[in-house]
């Protein structure tokens, strides 16, 4: 049901786009989406327990991964429960409540893997061009303020994002993606939302910016630092742990740049819309743990060993 254009409350509930599944189907979406969310949990957990249980990775490169598997978790689990249980119980109403916060989890998410992936960059332009000096620059104490900045800079640039939302008042309540977000919001509310645009461009501009020209100045540093260095294993090393991070850099900077592009342009079908906005809480979450699992050595053998070790344990039971 539509709200009256002079309604001057929150609505109860918002209500999202219906994904025209036929009955025949339901069951096979519930399913493929259970599959997915799990095999996300399965695969970020692992990284996670990998890292925080292994003492040989508590190392700067490994604790600032560490990041990256929870900030995954965090839009998964907010976007594919509520997800799950509404194609299961055919229900595509949101209360109020819930929808903000999914809207702030998910915002929370994008904004912190492109901060989370620079800050990684530069771990690894620091660990390759100043070697020497590394273990001072990466201390544990550096680490953590490092680790804090990030989560506190995020918090504080989406923050601001639904501090703006939270003025207006609602003349709608359809959300057009398929889950809750600042831009379905934006389009809801009564009054002039230049503001909340502008400060919404500006807060993509500056995380995709920020971290490209971030990256780019690091990968030209490291460039010129591993052409430099005539020690071959060093070398192939330091290029090896830098591809891991581009491929899933540019991943997320895929994913991203097609959901932020279609609601800046009116023209694009609703449908391919809400099927790429998917796309950012989907590959993601699910390659990442792949990514570096099976190109870092370090956790490749510690999930190996792990895994390993468990099945002659059972077996000598």
């Amino acid at each position: 049901m539509e709200m009256e254009p002079n309604s001057t409350d929150l609505p109860p509930f918002f209500y999202m786009e219906t994904l025209g599944l036929p009955p025949s189907q339901t069951y096979f979406a519930v399913i493929m989406g259970t599959v997915a969310y799990c095999f996300i949990l399965a695969g970020n957990m692992t990284m996670i327990l990998s890292i925080t249980l292994n003492r040989s990775l508590h190392k700067p490169m490994y604790l600032m991964l560490l990041n990256l598997p929870v900030n995954d978790l965090m839009g998964a689990t907010a976007f594919f429960p509520q997800l799950i249980s509404s194609i299961a119980l055919e229900d595509r109403s949101i209360s109020c409540a819930a929808c903000f916060l999914q809207a702030l989890l998910v915002h929370l998410y994008g904004g912190g893997a492109y901060i989370i992936l620079t800050a990684m960059a530069y771990d690894r332009f620091l660990a390759i061009c100043y070697p020497l000096r590394y273990s001072t620059l990466m201390s544990n104490t550096n680490l953590l303020k490092i680790v804090m900045g990030m989560w506190l800079l995020d918090l504080v640039l989406i923050l601001v994002l639904f501090c703006l939302l939270a003025r207006f008042r609602f003349c709608g309540n359809r959300i057009v993606d398929m889950c809750c977000n600042n831009a379905s919001l934006v389009k809801l509310v009564c009054g002039d939302t230049s503001i909340n645009n502008y400060y919404g461009l500006f807060l993509s501009s500056f995380l995709q910016g920020m971290s490209l020209l971030a990256v780019v100045f690091t990968y030209v540093q490291i460039l010129v630092a591993c052409l430099t260095n005539k020690q071959s294993d060093t070398k192939s090393k330091a290029l090896r742990t830098c591809a891991t991070h581009l491929t899933v850099y540019l991943v997320f900077q895929v994913t991203t740049m097609f959901p932020v592009l279609s609601h800046r342009f009116n023209q694009v079908s609703p449908y391919l819309r809400r099927s790429v906005g998917v796309s950012i809480l989907l590959f993601p979450p699910i390659l990442n743990p792949l990514i570096y699992g099976l190109n870092t050595k370090e956790i490749r053998s510690v999930v190996i060993h792990f895994f390993t070790k468990k099945k002659v344990t059972s077996f000598a039971r």
